[in-house]
Formats: structure tokens, sequence, C-alpha cells
């Protein structure tokens, strides 16, 4: 999702300028909105998958990923928020590795605005993406794929119980540009959870 608000919020600070371009650049990939999300998982292992960019959160730079509650990730990551993103761009050579801490919100949250968050990011999903909530728990041995033909999801429905909202808040941005031989590292200023201040430093690649 790489339009209308987000660019426009993009001026904030350089590394969302940076990353707004790449997205720009990559558009007619679909891929480009795909990017690894590390975390600490079992035991202190490390844990890594594929997952999808939904956007940034109003007025911050908070970057948002849809999951699913009942994956062993959630326990994971409230006890271990920490985690970071590797990002590549295959047309314009470009990697973005954002690490921060990671806020898990779901229906059982108590904060009104964080619940209108996971609304809204709910509704901004296609429905194709909703109904996948409505099926068996993710690691479940099934027999066959029936229970996917059978789930039936009411468009106007608000979020399934087993639906998750992931939010990153960046705290240090590693941006590399292969064709360039260029490489930045911005830091952010810890002066408060809102604060956008940030520092760039040019690093040898």
């Amino acid at each position: 999702m790489a339009g209308g608000s987000a660019a426009a919020s993009a001026l904030s600070n350089p590394w969302r300028t940076l990353l707004q371009r790449a997205l720009d650049a990559n558009a007619h990939l679909k891929h480009s909105t795909f990017f690894q999300l590390a975390t600490v998982g079992g035991g202190g292992r490390p844990a890594n998958r594929t997952v999808v960019f939904r956007g940034f959160q109003e007025h911050c730079d908070k970057i948002q990923i849809n999951t699913d509650a009942r994956s062993n990730k959630i326990g994971e990551i409230k006890e271990w928020p920490l985690g970071e993103i590797c990002w590549y761009f295959t047309d314009s050579w470009e990697q973005f590795r954002i690490s921060g801490i990671i806020d898990v919100i779901d229906g059982s949250n108590s904060d009104l605005t964080k619940l209108q968050q996971l609304e809204k990011a709910w509704f901004a999903s296609s429905v194709k993406s909703r109904s996948q909530y409505l099926g068996p728990c993710p690691g479940v041995p099934v027999a066959n794929d029936d229970h996917i033909k059978d789930v039936h999801l009411d468009p106007s429905a608000g979020p399934a119980d087993a639906y998750c909202l992931l939010t990153l808040d960046p705290e240090k941005v590693d941006y590399v540009n292969l064709k360039s031989n260029q490489r930045l590292m911005f830091t952010r200023r810890q002066e408060g959870e809102e604060s956008s201040d940030w520092m760039a430093e040019k690093v040898s690649p």
C-alpha cells in the first residue's frame, strides 16, 4: 500500500522519503510489498517469516502487519517485543533493515484508539484476506482443503477473533543502495514514544 497518505507523510523523516521512493519505483512488482520480519522465537531462537506491508499508521512511522492471533509468534512477541524487518526491492537494488518494538493489537485490547486502528486495518484488507482468519488454527494438521471452501465471511462484519494487527515502531533503519554503493544509518533519538527526530550517518557499505 503505497499511495495517498503514505506519500504525504513520507516527508516526516529522511528514511521514509527513501522508502516511499523505493515503493513507487517498484510498485509494478507485486512482491514489492512483501518483507521478512524477524523476531525472537521460543527458547531465544531466531524466528523469521515473510509478511505483507499494510501501510503506516496515521500520523506516525509505525509499520502495520496483519497476522493470526492464534499463531505462535504472538506469545513470543509479547514476551520479546523486539523485531527487525528486512525489505529488498529487486528493481532498484535497495535494502531496508528496520528494527524496533512490536505492539500486538487484538480484540482483547482495552485501548479504544487501538481497537479503532484494528477495525480500520481489518476493513482495509480484501475479503479474501479476511476470510483466512475464519479457518482452523495455524499449524494444526488438516486432512484436506474442504475447510477452506466452506468459509463464508460477511463483508460488513467486524474483525474476526483470530485477527491481529502488529505495529512495528522503528528505532533504527539501515539503508543500502547497491546501485550507488551507498549506505546510510538512521537512528531515532529517544525522546518519547512519538518522537520522529532522526539522525542520519553515512557509513561504509
